[in-house]
């Protein structure tokens, strides 16, 4: 029975990029058994894929955690935007206005005022 083999020629080998590297990593007949430079490509591929799927992993990774840390700054700020509001509007009513006046030396008009009217 004849058995199946992939036949390549020399020349092609020798001008091809995986036969320069074949040559340059000097795969013996044993390696080449395990791992058959043709199927070299899609190794590659796949490596290139794999790294680039890892790198992609690490990024989401990366913008998550950054995402939490804005969320506790935004409920910090809140609060704290919380707190200067409900001040604000304590020291804008009246009876604080006048405490704030009369350490200036300002009283507050118990007259009413006065209506002027041109004929």
């Amino acid at each position: 029975m004849a058995v199946n083999t992939y036949k390549q020629s020399e020349k092609r080998k020798k001008n091809s990029f995986f036969g320069w590297l074949s040559r340059l990593l000097q795969i013996d007949e044993s390696y080449e058994e395990v791992i058959h430079v043709r199927f070299l490509p899609q190794i590659i591929f796949i490596a290139i894929l794999c790294v680039l799927y890892i790198a992609n992993r690490h990024s989401a990774e990366k913008k998550v955690r950054a995402i939490s840390q804005l969320e506790v700054q935004v409920e910090d700020l809140r609060a704290d935007f919380t707190t200067l509001k409900a001040s604000y509007m304590f020291a804008s009513k009246q009876s604080e206005v006048a405490k704030r006046a009369k350490d200036l030396g300002l009283t507050e008009n118990k007259k009413s005022p006065i209506l002027i009217s041109i004929e």
